[in-house]
């Protein structure tokens, strides 16, 4: 689990310079700051967690619930709640926001979205299968997964077998990517390489927990 997190949005891609003048693809990600709403602990919750929220909301267009919920913890409504699982949650406080600054001094982060959805798919393009032979009496059956199954023993398809299916549009998260500059002015994070979702997606950052 990790020890630091937060919640920010993915802008798009585009790139940088680096010292060597080198080009460096790398995803813009708007990281505006986290409020505090709820902190959860192992003794109440059975896990340590931090509930945040984001930007800004119209009181009036609130539940009474989450009305309730914002007010209870002295926090300005925002656009969504989020939960962070962190190791520890201790030095947190209700309100308390936390900025891209956490992140500075991070040389890699993992980020996790909800990727693009492609829709239905075959085989090749959902797993990357090779096809069938393009000649030698292969008669439309060029991008067909072939056999699937067994014969009297055990007479089935096991569960999990590679198929057509739909693509993407799942939790997934990119591991190790490289923190290239946080800019606190803009509330903006820049990390090499591509992350999940389309943009305007809602993106969760934390500290790298495998590491480089």
């Amino acid at each position: 689990m990790a020890s630091k997190a937060i919640v920010g949005e993915k802008v798009g891609m585009t790139q940088v310079w680096d010292d060597e003048n080198r080009v460096v693809p790398v995803t813009v990600l708007r990281v505006l700051p986290n409020r505090v709403v709820q902190i959860k602990t192992v003794a109440t919750d059975g896990y340590s967690a931090l509930q945040v929220t984001f930007g800004q909301r119209d009181s009036a267009k609130l539940t009474r619930p989450e009305a309730g919920h914002f007010d209870g913890a002295g926090v300005d409504a925002g656009v969504r709640l989020v939960e962070l699982r962190v190791d520890d949650v201790d030095g947190y406080e209700l309100g308390q926001e936390i900025t891209v600054d956490s992140l500075a001094d991070e040389s890699r982060v993992d980020v996790t979205s909800v990727s693009k959805g492609k829709g239905f798919a075959g085989v090749m393009k959902r797993h990357g299968f090779a096809g069938q032979r393009a000649s030698h009496g292969a008669h439309k059956v060029h991008r067909k997964p072939g056999a699937i199954g067994q014969c009297a023993t055990p007479s089935r398809v096991f569960k999990g077998k590679k198929m057509p299916g739909r693509l993407g549009n799942q939790r997934t998260t990119t591991l190790n990517l490289k923190v290239v500059e946080a800019d606190s002015e803009r509330s903006l994070l820049l990390v090499r390489g591509s992350v999940p979702g389309a943009s305007g997606a809602t993106v969760l950052i934390r500290n790298a927990v495998k590491g480089a």
